[in-house]
């Protein structure tokens, strides 16, 4: 087997390329941190196995952050026959540090140059640069299918050359080190003992630790300028450059302007929920409930009545757990595959890393940092993947706030419920309580962040780089491939986990604790029994009805099964969300709302309150089972009282509709973060980008 190392700077195409040559579907994105841990993939090759380990993007080797420490410790710990090293056309001098550390170590280098942009930043001699480097280099299009045999050719030609006594040059620039100061930690039969050497030299702290060597060199800040030095030069005889600058953009005046960065970053936000929640989401999922109703339902239901009766217990399971709870779920499809498709196109476009840039500074005053904005904005997709994405940071405290705060964002597994419960009794105004929602729980994430900052999580400075990708038009293949990706996902959650849940519930709300048939809803089942202990509590938040709570209990299984079971308690048999929402405002049935008050109480406790098992459980390994506890209990303390406040509120103003306190909420958080984001970016030197450094900026961003 030929084992190889895929390693590349964050937004060079580098998981593209891996997907590429493994047939794989690793989660692409135009942002730092998308790959978090090495994944691994074999395949066959002109009869040959070769095995392709997609590492972290990481900008250097010098094992400061988490992506670059899991890249050094697998390279000095695995055997590598070959490291393919991707590189973006148009970011040459910032992807070739890299490179150059990957030739210091003495591996076999493969340099793939990615044309991500259809007219790259300057034209390349790729002859002159592969003799300068002394690199075998190949010029690809990571998503174009006719240049894999390109890649994987070159990988045969090295691997082929090693065998035959092949040598990977090193930089000749290596002789300028000083390596006499480290001679005597170092052993030179050790085939990285340059590596070690120059690593020493930069005081890396996991290589002295790895070395058992105290001593402090000091040398980074020289050995970085001496690598600059010799990629300027390099670049100088290989490259002709364009005025075009890597990244920039003329609508970065506005959409980073520190006036109306926020308030655009809403509008779009705000758009997508509107064409995702109502409009054309709206449209499709009205017409999928249709055709589950007429091709599905209906038929399977008549075939089943004639069959066992309808009186059968059989039948019952069917109409309610399978057909109606489940059907109830599955109308969502189109929204869910809509609000994926939003996301991606936010990604590609290059719009998100400007969202983190923006966010930067307000999130450094609560002790969190850029890296944050990455796992919080997708927690909007699915909190489980991205409680896994805050493993990058390199500090502890960090990543604990971080985690802490994912199950705060509206995940796309809660927008049935605002959708269902709030469509019901807002109507078209729902679009405000959906946005206040979301907006409600970045606020609380960030309140949350502020009081550990302040209290038991403060962190350290944390070293954030962001790079700006050239704005670009989504990739309609990766888009499709990633829209069938999400649609599987749901399909199988919806086929697996919701189903079986739905099966428990209705068992527990069909059986009595004698395990007896209730039929026609004659006695009480054993959910009932012990959805009336429960539903007490929550009687000042104006939801102590017992189906209600059993409810919420069953979410935390999946949040979507609060919608599946509420169809169930109703009796809804063909998963009809006008239908479920009609019944929530009939008095006469088992689960239902007073008023529109209490609405908004059950929509903010179900934002709130725990995290669905597969996220407690990722959770519990990534940030420890203690403060995993202590996020749980915050969460339902928060939950609690954030809900007793909404809904009285809510009846304060009750007469003006409910919905008003959510269009309230929504403009008071625009404001407050508004202000807190434009006086921090004033204080940091009057720079209109936010940096703290003005100068800096402006070297940066010389035409903004």
């Amino acid at each position: 087997m030929i084992n190889i190392a895929l390693i590349g700077n964050p937004n060079t195409g580098k998981t593209t390329l891996y997907n590429l040559l493994t047939s794989s579907r690793e989660h692409v994105g135009n942002w730092h941190g998308v790959t978090v841990e090495e994944k691994a993939k074999s395949y066959i090759y002109k009869n040959r196995e070769i095995k392709m380990v997609d590492l972290p993007g990481t900008y250097s080797l010098s094992s400061l952050s988490f992506e670059e420490g899991v890249t050094v410790d697998y390279l000095l710990n695995n055997k590598i026959d070959a490291i393919v090293n991707i590189c973006d056309a148009s970011n040459l001098k910032r992807n070739l540090y890299l490179t150059l550390s990957l030739l210091e170590m003495g591996l076999p280098v493969i340099l793939v140059v990615n044309q991500i942009d259809k007219r790259p930043i300057c034209k390349i001699d790729f002859a002159m640069l592969e003799r300068l480097l002394g690199v075998n280099i190949v010029y690809v299009n990571a998503s174009n299918k006719k240049d894999e045999h390109i890649v994987n050719d070159a990988i045969l030609s090295i691997v082929d050359k090693v065998k035959n006594g092949y040598i990977q040059p090193k930089p000749f620039y290596l002789k300028n080190f000083q390596f006499s100061k480290v001679k005597k930690y170092i052993n030179e039969t050790d085939k990285f003992c340059d590596f070690y050497s120059i690593k020493l030299l930069e005081d890396d702290e996991r290589i002295k630790e790895r070395l058992k060597v105290n001593e402090s060199f000091g040398g980074l800040d020289d050995i970085a300028q001496i690598r600059y030095s010799y990629i300027d030069d390099v670049l100088s005889k290989c490259c002709s450059k364009n005025e075009r600058v890597y990244g920039y953009s003329k609508f970065d005046k506005i959409l980073l302007n520190r006036f109306l960065a926020l308030p655009i970053f809403l509008l779009i936000i705000a758009g997508a929920f509107y064409l995702t929640f109502f409009s054309i989401g709206s449209l499709l999922s009205e017409g999928l409930n249709f055709l589950l109703d007429k091709l599905i339902a209906n038929p399977l239901l008549n075939l089943l009545s004639s069959s066992f009766g309808t009186e059968s217990w059989i039948v019952s399971l069917f109409e309610d757990a399978i057909v109606g709870g489940v059907g109830s779920i599955l109308t969502f499809l189109p929204q869910v595959a809509l609000l994926f498709f939003f996301l991606s196109l936010l990604e590609d476009s290059g719009y998100l890393s400007r969202v983190a840039f923006v966010f930067e500074d307000l999130l450094g005053r609560i002790g969190l940092s850029g890296k944050s904005v990455y796992t919080l904005l997708m927690g909007f997709g699915c909190s489980t993947t991205a409680v896994l994405t805050a493993r990058n940071m390199e500090d502890k405290n960090s990543k604990i706030k971080t985690g802490l705060l994912t199950p705060y964002m509206s995940c796309s597994a809660k927008f049935p419920i605002y959708s269902v419960l709030g469509g019901a009794f807002f109507g078209v105004n729902n679009i405000f309580v959906i946005l206040g929602l979301y907006f409600l729980g970045v606020a609380v994430a960030l309140l949350i962040s502020f009081i550990y900052e302040k209290t038991i999580l403060k962190s350290k400075e944390q070293s954030f780089i962001l790079e700006f990708p050239p704005y670009r038009m989504m990739s309609f293949k990766r888009t499709t491939s990633l829209l069938l990706l999400n649609i599987k996902d749901f399909l199988v959650r919806v086929g697996s986990l919701i189903l079986a849940m739905n099966i428990i519930v209705w068992l527990l709300s069909n059986f009595t604790i004698k395990f007896g048939f209730i039929g026609g809803g004659e006695g009480e089942s054993m959910l009932e029994t012990f959805g009336r202990i429960i539903s007490p509590i929550f009687i000042p938040l104006g939801f102590g009805n017992w189906g209600l709570a059993s409810a919420l209990i069953a979410g935390l299984i999946a949040k979507e099964v609060i919608v599946s079971s509420i169809a169930m308690f109703n009796g809804i048999s063909d998963g009809s969300i006008s239908e479920i929402g009609s019944s929530l405002k009939n008095a006469s049935s088992p689960v239902f709302f007073a008023s529109g008050s209490a609405v908004l109480s059950y929509l903010v406790f179900c934002l709130l309150y725990f995290p669905c098992l597969a996220t407690a459980s990722v959770l519990g390994k990534e940030i420890g089972k203690k403060w995993l506890f202590i996020g749980l209990i915050s969460e339902f303390i928060i939950a609690y009282i954030s809900s007793f406040t909404i809904y009285r509120i809510a009846l304060a103003v009750e007469t003006f509709g409910a919905w008003v306190v959510f269009v309230f909420l929504a403009v008071l958080v625009l404001i407050i973060a508004s202000i807190l984001l434009i006086s921090k970016r004033c204080k940091s030197g009057g720079c209109k980008y936010g940096h703290k450094c003005k100068k800096d900026c402006k070297k940066r961003f010389k035409k903004l």
